[in-house]
């Protein structure tokens, strides 16, 4: 597999969204590249989200060695939808992978959500999730996704058991079809389903942070959360579908 931009359209784009990961990105990178070699041509597009430390460098010294790599850098903090939507839109790719730029998520796992996302035979878009069954996280933070999982769950019946899981993969059209808003990464899996979709959830591996802190807690993550499940809840009750056929006499 030449690891390079020579493929005007590869088949694959890796979108990773990072905010001050600066000890995080090499090692995630070349992992990566090892887990995506047998998967044909790819692009990996790393977007800096507006990072105050010294991703932003490291990132441009990635790119110099590694040609598949693409850096898109927002002039300011924009939170993790916004970098994950700038990234999609950027992509040539026909078919998105979606990973944390943390690295408690190993990019090992990619193939096997890219396989059972090209063996589906839904005629409709397909989201093929990470499910973190073994969370390496803190009490608090397993916690809070706990009770938001629950409650979005029983409101939204999108029936994903863990939809914070940043490892996600579908198709670039269909999710620039969804609607688009701030922690929309967090409802995707019920943007799909509203939009007549499927959701396949895969188990995955996780693991501690080697560096570097999280970027959520209590405030932002639950508490925004139920905000946003209600502006959700409304989206899914206002669907509109296109599924009209053109009569030919």
């Amino acid at each position: 597999m030449p690891d390079a931009r020579c493929s005007q359209r590869p088949g694959l784009a890796v979108v990773i969204p990072f905010y001050n990961e600066q000890d995080n990105v090499e090692q995630l990178i070349d992992e990566l590249r090892a887990a995506l070699s047998a998967l044909g041509d790819y692009e990996l597009i790393a977007v800096d989200d507006g990072s105050t430390d010294a991703t932003a460098a490291v990132l441009e010294r990635a790119a110099a060695r590694v040609p598949a790599l693409r850096v898109l850098r927002l002039a300011r903090n924009r939170g993790q939808s916004a970098a994950i939507a700038n990234g999609v839109r950027a992509a040539r790719a026909p078919l998105i992978v979606t990973l944390d730029g943390d690295g408690q998520n190993p990019p090992a796992d990619i193939p096997r959500l890219v396989q059972t996302y090209r063996e589906s035979r839904s005629s409709g878009p397909v989201l093929v999730m990470g499910w973190r069954q073994q969370r390496n996280d803190s009490t608090l933070r397993r916690l809070s996704s706990r009770c938001a999982n629950r409650l979005r769950k029983a409101l939204l019946g999108d029936g994903c058991p863990d939809t914070g899981c940043g490892l996600k993969v579908f198709a670039r059209d269909d999710f620039l079809r969804l609607p688009a808003f701030d922690h929309m990464h967090r409802f995707l899996p019920a943007l799909f389903v509203r939009d007549g979709g499927e959701v396949v959830s895969i188990a995955v591996s996780h693991r501690p942070r080697h560096s570097g802190q999280s970027k959520y807690g209590v405030r932002n993550r639950l508490w925004v959360g139920l905000v946003d499940l209600v502006g959700v809840l409304w989206l899914q009750r206002r669907a509109c579908r296109f599924e009209s056929e053109e009569s030919h006499v």
